[in-house]
């Protein structure tokens, strides 16, 4: 059976600034580890998060989620300014969808998953 700690969301990416790289864990975004490769960095970030719950275990901390576990509804409340929703619904409008479906396209062109 997969740890919690091999559930986590990670990310990589190169520091040009440091020269490193840098590895982080979505659920928690506090956390940092690097290193000189993206295999190394990850591993790095592993040992801080495998750390930091058993310190949150024994402080009686919440326990973050995996992302990958967690039910989603599908909803959002959005806030926005008043001419920004004005703008929304005239664009909207032209191109004859709802307000919800312009802005599910424009969601999708984030498709960096």
């Amino acid at each position: 059976m997969k740890s919690i700690i091999d559930k986590y969301t990670y990310r990589v990416e190169w520091s040009e600034e440091d020269g490193v790289h840098i590895a982080r864990c979505l659920e928690l975004p506090s956390l940092t580890a690097h290193d000189k490769t993206p295999e190394l960095a990850l591993k790095q970030i592993k040992i801080v998060v495998k750390e930091t719950i058993k310190w949150m275990k024994q402080e009686n901390e919440k326990i973050p989620e995996p992302f990958g576990l967690k039910r989603f509804k599908g909803n959002l409340t959005l806030r926005t300014s008043s001419e920004l929703h004005r703008k929304i619904a005239i664009i909207a409008a032209e191109q004859g969808v709802s307000i919800n479906q312009f802005i599910l396209s424009r969601l999708g062109m984030l498709k960096e998953v």
